[in-house]
């Protein structure tokens, strides 16, 4: 039953005006009564041009005649518990016939794969909503304990994400205790416990006394979609035994996205990876209207276009560019959904609200690249800043905090930049390039192009905001783009702190800028050193690259070269050390870098070896977290360190001889 104003039924009434939600989306300094409702409009019309709906005006008697009223009642889903094994080509799998703790057959099968997975073949569970995903994430979970395993990790964004995990490990092992985020139980003399993991914890996790590395328990990932590719990647390595389970609409409908990213990781590192789809719906029958009204009226179901599409015009075809006009892209239906695809899978959340503040919210650019008619990308720039100067005061004291203004905001008040309250900015909220058409220059074509027509409107800086992730911060800085501000805290939505990071569109704004970068170079270390002590040490490595090569005084070889033959302790040296490696890291081209921080060998330090320090030198010389130097003993730290000082030693007397130059000292 959906109430809704009369005037929803007539698509040429002036009476529509903006509903409640619309105050989220009116940043200053517009009224929510003065947004338009493009996106009010297609609801309404969708809602009129739906066949399974009842219109039941107020001053009717009786329904009008639908084929939604006058069709008889659906059947409930049939639940097949006794499956035939020799009609089933996986019949070797057991628990799948007369399985009673799940409810579809697609289920079943997936609760046997994640109940006997085994080492360096992971499974990955792809479903829509409403298909049991979790639950049988959590009938599998405690299967695994009962057959023997004593401890079981469940990373998510979130601990609601994981609840009907927890809930069915309580109703299948009744004795367990449950206490937040772990679930403790005694199976046959055994203590278990099944434990939920934010993102940014489970590499950490590994180091605790009580873990083998080499062995680590079990992990299931919720909400795979939700998590940067990047640590996924990261887990498949350290994690023997590991299982995605992600959603693949809904707006979690970054699923696909996330197949598409893991995917070739997967083939590389773990080649008998098996896919497992849920298709049966749980909470409602198989094609429920309503579930099908609702994919369509928020564009749930959005898809990008067909890859081989893409793939057969994207090179030869030339790319155009087209600043489109919201109220039209609200009427065309394939055109919204296109570009809504490319969005949902290139971003790690989206919301419903997304959908609305693309088509309604205040001062929104959208920026879309074509490949004849197809939409291969979407660039949605916010405009931002441009407050009055006594309004911009009050926000850089943090008196007054004006509904949006991310940027603008953000460095006033907590950067301490009154300016940049004062200045004009257009930030890219989002930007999107279908798979197939990725590499090949579309991103950054329409980066010009934004900023083009930002300058021709007098607009002081453009800018961005996002997760910080080594090759995102790659990316942008190929663009010109440099570092302003990092946030304190991890994201919800991305578990990495925000990265703010702009250009200058003129000369006069371009003092701002240097000056906000400046600031960012300099206080980096004391942030590293306390409040970014535990992020990971190629995100800090990305930030580290950033800021003038430091010139290495006749004192600090001395004390490197004294250091590495053996005297000393670490302590006292690290200041030479770190900036020694510095000095080393900041020569390396943006392009090494990028290839450095996406390597994926781990090892320890071999002598002469710099290409493999970054994920040494990092935490121990900036983070103060000496275990990086080695797992053992304070010794073997030592050791790595003076080995580290050694490489950097060997790296400047070669430098030296090549410039020309009396070599180092040592």
């Amino acid at each position: 039953m959906l109430l809704t104003p009369r005037h929803w039924q007539q698509p040429t009434d002036a009476d529509w005006l903006p509903d409640a939600d619309y105050r989220r989306l009116a940043h200053w300094p517009h009224d929510a009564e003065t947004l338009s409702t493009h996106y009010l409009q297609r609801l309404a019309g969708g809602l009129r041009d739906s066949a399974d709906l009842a219109v039941w005006p107020s001053d009717a008697a009786l329904p009008l005649s639908s084929s939604a009223i006058f069709s008889g009642p659906s059947s409930d889903p049939i639940i097949d518990s006794n499956i035939d094994p020799e009609l089933d080509p996986d019949s070797y799998i057991e628990d799948r016939v007369n399985d009673s703790d799940c409810l579809t057959r697609d289920q079943a099968e997936a609760v046997s794969r994640l109940t006997r997975m085994r080492r360096r073949r992971p499974v990955v569970l792809v479903a829509d909503r409403g298909r049991g995903k979790s639950a049988a994430l959590g009938i599998a979970a405690a299967r695994r304990l009962m057959r023997g395993e004593r401890r079981l990790w469940i990373a998510a964004s979130s601990a609601v994400a994981v609840e009907a995990v927890f809930e069915r490990l309580q109703r299948l092992l009744p004795d367990g205790r449950r206490d937040a985020g772990r679930f403790e139980v005694r199976v046959d003399g055994r203590e278990c416990r099944v434990e939920w993991l934010a993102p940014e914890q489970v590499v950490p996790a590994l180091s605790a006394p009580d873990i083998d590395a080499q062995s680590p328990p079990t992990l299931f990932v919720d909400e795979a979609a939700a998590i940067p590719a990047a640590r996924l990647v990261d887990w498949l390595r350290r994690f023997p035994r590991i299982a995605f389970a992600t959603t693949v609409h809904g707006y979690e409908g970054t699923g696909r996205g996330f197949e598409v990213r893991l995917r070739e990781a997967l083939n590389r590192l773990t080649p008998e990876w098996r896919r497992l789809p849920l298709d049966t719906p749980i909470r409602w029958a198989a094609g429920d209207p309503l579930e099908a009204l609702t994919r369509d009226l928020l564009c749930l179901d959005a898809e990008i276009v067909a890859a081989d599409s893409v793939a057969a015009v994207a090179s030869p075809m030339p790319v155009t560019h087209v600043w489109l006009d919201r109220a039209a892209l609200a009427r065309d239906d394939g055109l919204l959904r296109s570009i809504f695809g490319l969005l949902v899978q290139a971003h790690y959340r989206t919301s419903p609200s997304d959908l609305r503040h693309l088509l309604d919210g205040p001062d929104v650019h959208l920026l879309a690249a074509f490949v004849g008619d197809m939409a291969v990308g979407i660039c949605v720039v916010q405009q931002e800043g441009g407050f009055d100067v006594a309004l911009a005061e009050a926000i850089h004291r943090g008196q007054r905090r004006p509904r949006g203004h991310l940027l603008a905001q953000s460095l006033a008040t907590h950067g301490g930049y009154r300016e940049a309250a004062l200045a004009s900015w257009w930030r890219i909220m989002r930007i999107a390039v279908h798979p197939q058409a990725r590499r090949e220059g579309i991103g950054s074509a329409m980066i010009e192009r934004v900023a083009a027509t930002a300058r021709e409107r007098a607009v002081d800086h453009l800018g961005v905001s996002y997760g910080a992730e080594p090759s995102l911060t790659g990316f942008w800085r190929r663009q010109g783009f440099r570092s302003l501000r990092i946030g304190l805290t991890r994201e919800a939505s991305s578990g990495e702190p925000a990265q703010m990071m702009a250009l200058a569109l003129a000369n006069e704004s371009a003092r701002l800028l240097d000056r906000m970068h400046d600031d960012f170079v300099r206080h980096l270390p004391d942030l590293l050193a306390a409040e970014l002590r535990e992020i990971e040490p190629l995100v800090v490595a990305a930030w580290l690259h950033e800021g003038p090569e430091p010139v290495l005084s006749t004192d600090c070889h001395e004390r490197l070269d004294w250091f590495a033959s053996g005297g000393g302790e670490l302590g006292p040296v690290r200041p030479w050390l770190r900036e020694a490696w510095l000095g080393w890291w900041r020569q390396q081209p943006l392009a090494t870098v990028e290839r450095l921080l996406a390597c994926e060998e781990e090892g320890p330090l071999l002598p002469g070896d710099l290409t493999r320090s970054v994920r040494v030198a990092v935490p121990a010389l900036f983070q103060y977290r000496d275990e990086a130097l080695s797992r053992q003993g304070r010794r073997e730290r030592l050791a790595s360190a003076r080995g580290l000082a050694a490489a950097l030693l060997a790296w400047y007397h070669d430098r030296r001889d090549v410039e020309g130059t009396a070599p180092a000292p040592g």
